[in-house]
C-alpha cells in the first residue's frame, strides 16, 4: 500500500481537520521466486482474475473500497478522464478476487526499468479479512510478478495501513531492506469508501 507517497500528495476532497503524526515506511522486496513462502486457502467460489480491459469504474472503486480506511488519498479525488487514463496504463495489471461473484480485493503490479515489478496495490475489502484470503491473495500476485520477467519484485507500505500489511508481505518471504520515518500532516480521519460513508 502506498500510504507514505499518497499522504505527500495529498489534496483534500472534503473539510477535514489536519493533524501531524509520524509515519513510518517499510520498503520490501524479493530477488527470485524461491523465496516465496505461498500461503494457500481453500474457499468455495474463489476466482481470482485479470482485469484485461481498462475500466475507469473499477479502478476507482477498487482504490476507494479497499484504501478507503487506510489513508489512501492520492486519487480520492481524481476526475473520470484521469482514472481511465491510469487505467490505460500498459505497465499496470490488475487482477481481482471474487468470492461467489463479489469482488473481495484486489492487486495491482506496475512494470518498471530494469526488470523491477512493484506491487503498487495490494488490498481487500474490509468485509472479507479474517479469511486467510490475504496470504493467498499475496501469493498469487508474486507468482504474476516473477511471470512478467521480473528479477526484483518490491512494495511499500507504512504504519498507516493496516497491520495486517507488513506482517504478510514479510510472512510470504519479502525481505524489509529501508525504513523510513517522518513527520507529517494528515487528516484526523480516512476517506472511507466514498465521500460521506462513514
Amino acid at each position: 500500500m502506498n500510504g507514505f507517497t499518497e499522504l505527500r500528495s495529498y489534496k483534500p476532497f472534503v473539510t477535514l481537520v489536519l493533524m501531524l503524526a509520524e509515519v513510518t515506511t517499510y520498503y520490501l522486496e524479493t530477488l527470485s521466486p524461491a523465496e516465496l513462502r505461498p500461503r494457500r486457502v481453500e474457499l468455495p467460489g474463489l476466482q481470482i482474475l485479470k482485469a484485461e480491459l481498462p475500466s475507469a469504474e473499477l479502478q476507482h472503486f477498487l482504490y476507494r473500497s479497499v484504501g478507503g480506511d487506510w489513508y489512501w488519498y492520492e486519487k480520492a479525488d481524481w476526475s473520470y478522464a484521469q482514472w481511465l487514463e491510469y487505467a490505460q496504463n500498459p505497465a499496470l495489471h490488475t487482477w481481482v478476487a471474487y468470492l461467489k461473484g463479489t469482488p473481495a480485493g484486489y492487486f495491482q503490479l506496475e512494470v518498471q526499468p530494469e526488470s523491477n515489478v512493484e506491487i503498487a496495490y495490494f488490498g481487500l475489502l474490509p468485509q472479507f479479512g479474517g479469511l486467510g484470503l490475504g496470504g493467498h491473495l499475496l501469493s498469487v500476485a508474486l507468482e504474476q510478478a516473477w511471470k512478467l520477467e521480473a528479477k526484483r519484485v518490491w512494495v511499500h507500505t507504512c504504519s498507516l495501513d493496516s497491520p495486517a500489511a507488513l506482517v504478510n508481505y514479510q510472512a510470504r518471504g519479502l525481505r524489509l531492506y529501508k525504513t523510513e520515518t517522518c513527520t507529517l500532516q494528515i487528516p484526523d480521519q480516512t476517506p472511507g469508501p466514498w465521500p460521506r460513508a462513514r
